[in-house]
């Protein structure tokens, strides 16, 4: 386990490619199981699998890029079509040797454990946002949408999978400096920002550029990156309390994204509708 920051992004990409990428243990479960029936396999249910991993989900992508050859001059951005062009087989001769964040984080404490759960399970949550609104706005793939949601946080995944320490020390500045920005104590722990690790990523494993451009946060002014945008807010928003003074705001932008009102925003995500004084905009 890393307990102290790196000197440079190089160090941190390297760093991340060296020691492996832990899935969850319901993924390497679910593919133990298929693996003992490949003739029964059916490649969107294993896509669909793979699509509430976030790890997972850049372990194949990163995977497939290498193997679309001179012919398709064009990335492979999705699960399912990596999936077919790797082949059933071939697929799971690659992923043999999986290892869980589960195992991974036995010795660094329930906290490290839990810390990493809930940031994948608001990654989990922003990708089904951002399929819905993607869906609804009638995107041409709307599987690109979610995974940009679902990988736009996987920097922060690996640090708590890798480096525990970092991650409780990036919280507790927060929790003592409620109006630090995210990014200050990113920058402050580790030198560099989510953004900055993630993007040098992105690079260094070759991940599609379509997908590099929907996780970058410079490019907002695009529906599609905001979509993505507005559904990692929500889901970060949201994850403690559906009582966060932020998502006010968050309900106007994501009605003026899909071209609803905040109103119908709220009923979309199941919530009960607001008072009628406070949905007017009286106090």
């Amino acid at each position: 386990m890393l307990d102290h920051p790196l000197p440079d992004l190089d160090a941190w990409s390297l760093f991340f490619s060296n020691n492996g990428l832990p899935v969850l243990r319901v993924t390497k479960r679910r593919i133990e199981e298929m693996r003992a029936d490949l003739d029964r396999v059916d490649a969107r249910e294993l896509a669909r699998l793979i699509l509430q991993d976030p790890i997972m989900t850049v372990r194949v992508l990163a995977f497939i890029q290498p193997l679309r050859g001179h012919a398709l001059q064009h990335d492979i951005t999705t699960i399912a079509s990596s999936v077919v062009m790797a082949g059933i087989e071939p697929f799971f001769n690659h992923f043999t040797e999986l290892f869980t964040i589960e195992d991974q984080l036995r010795e660094g404490g329930p906290h490290a454990l839990l810390g990493v759960l809930q940031i994948v399970r608001r990654a989990q949550r922003a990708a089904d946002y951002a399929q819905d609104w993607a869906i609804w706005r009638h995107d041409v793939n709307m599987e690109e949408v979610r995974i940009a949601a679902l990988l736009h946080d996987l920097a922060e995944i690996l640090v708590w999978c890798s480096a525990p320490r970092l991650g409780l020390a990036i919280q507790d500045q927060q929790r003592q400096n409620p109006t630090m920005r995210s990014a200050d104590a990113q920058k402050a722990t580790l030198g560099f920002t989510f953004q900055e690790i993630q993007l040098e990523l992105c690079r260094v494993w070759n991940l599609p550029e379509l997908l590099r451009t929907l996780i970058d946060e410079d490019d907002a002014g695009s529906p599609r990156v905001r979509n993505v945008l507005l559904a990692v807010r929500l889901a970060r928003h949201s994850s403690y309390s559906w009582d966060d003074p932020a998502l006010p705001d968050d309900y106007n932008d994501i009605g003026e994204l899909l071209n609803i009102t905040p109103e119908s925003v709220r009923q979309r995500l199941g919530l009960l509708p607001m008072p009628a004084r406070e949905a007017e905009g009286e106090i």
